[in-house]
């Protein structure tokens, strides 16, 4: 849009604790945005229009048209930057000079006394709670950056739900300020009555470790709720490895079953994208399921039939065919793939396995067929019981 706003970030202590170049900045501001709490925190200046966000945030462009020209200064809590309105105002293609002021994260681990490099920070700010599952592992200690003064609640029936009853919580609330509080207790208290709204909760983790705490490819298949139509852990973990999940890539998982190769692309890392191509309604739902119970309920599902289902989806940095592949549909898949994508599609019938042969020998890679057995009771002893062999094909777009 041409223009350049001031960020100030700003502290629950108020004016008080502003640098003066920050200060300056607001008193020759023509138009002062922000949030009403932070609005009612810098005093008047005669003249000065004063408008707090738009609801919703989407309508935010048309506030700024508005006041096209004009000098325009917003505040943020803290540091612009985390989960904070600098962001916003980036993705519109508005350049941002932000002054950040010491953020909450700051204050929470100075008040912890915990290190930066032994605590992480998870936003649940506009988030799915279940996002935080994927973090949940005894021993770890997290700031949590709550929505209201209900997620304590939230957060607390959560650890339990995942054994990690014996965590400790502590909400820290107006950090920086002269009401700044501390509440501490564990994930079995109850966590409703006089919590400040604006706050940020430390979890100090602490419980029996589960399966399904490990990032690595290849969770249990009882991790999953599914009807059978499930890529195995073995083979799941060996196409995961070939596929290669990295930041900000995007996964088709096409014939997605129970959803379990997508989950784990995105368990992977907080940046990677998935879509579920199912379409079986009823498998589609059983994939949410999966995705909230492991952590990735960003995950998108799109219930219908390949190629169709696949029309108008968003260029994909890996696709992986676990079920229905046909000729028509990799061919489609090839096309869509980015330059330097990596596709693997299993298959398990002699016509499906003719199809990744010949696909192979037209256009390369690699092709492995995988063989898997499991010990199992045998007649009073134990014995060797073989899985489906799967053929895979793997393979990796050129680069341009």
């Amino acid at each position: 849009m041409g223009r350049v706003i001031r960020v100030i970030g700003i502290g629950a202590d108020g004016w008080s604790g502003l640098a003066d170049g920050a200060r300056e900045h607001l008193r020759a501001a023509e138009v002062l945005l922000g949030g009403d709490r932070h609005l009612d925190l810098v005093p008047p200046v005669e003249g000065q229009v004063r408008r707090a966000w738009p609801r919703p945030l989407s309508d935010l462009p048309t506030l700024l048209q508005e006041y096209d020209g004009q000098r325009i200064v917003a505040l943020a809590s803290g540091d612009p930057y985390r989960s904070g309105i600098a962001t916003t105002l980036g993705a519109l293609g508005i350049a941002v000079e932000a002054h950040p002021a010491v953020s909450s994260v700051s204050l929470a681990r100075a008040r912890m006394r915990w290190s930066a490099e032994s605590s992480e920070v998870v936003t649940l700010v506009g988030r799915d709670v279940d996002t935080l599952r994927r973090e949940l592992a005894p021993g770890r200690r997290l700031l949590v950056l709550s929505s209201d003064e209900t997620t304590p609640s939230i957060v607390a029936k959560l650890l339990r739900e995942e054994g990690l009853t014996a965590s400790r919580m502590t909400v820290l609330g107006d950090l920086g300020s002269a009401e700044e509080t501390r509440i501490d207790g564990t994930a079995d208290d109850t966590w409703t009555d006089g919590l400040p709204r604006l706050h940020v909760l430390a979890l100090d983790l602490d419980g029996r470790a589960s399966d399904t705490t490990s990032w690595a490819p290849g969770l249990p298949d009882d991790a999953y709720e599914h009807d059978g139509q499930l890529t195995k852990r073995d083979l799941r973990a060996s196409a995961l490895s070939r596929l290669a999940p990295r930041p900000h890539a995007l996964l088709w998982d096409i014939g997605a079953g129970a959803g379990s190769v997508a989950i784990e692309w995105l368990r992977a890392h907080p940046l990677t994208e998935a879509v579920a191509v199912e379409s079986n309604v009823e498998r589609g739902e059983r994939i949410v399921r999966n995705a909230a119970r492991l952590g990735a309920p960003r995950l998108q599902v799109v219930t219908g039939r390949a190629p169709e289902a696949l029309v108008g989806l968003p260029t994909p940095e890996a696709v992986f065919v676990g079920g229905g592949a046909s000729e028509h549909v990799l061919a489609l898949a090839l096309d869509a793939l980015a330059p330097g994508g990596r596709l693997v599609a299993h298959g398990v019938t002699l016509e499906t396995e003719q199809l990744l042969a010949s696909s192979y020998h037209r256009h390369g890679g690699e092709l492995t067929r995988i063989s898997v057995e499991h010990a199992a009771p045998l007649g009073g002893r134990t014995g060797l019981e073989p899985l489906r062999t799967v053929t895979q094909w793997t393979f990796q777009k050129e680069a341009r």
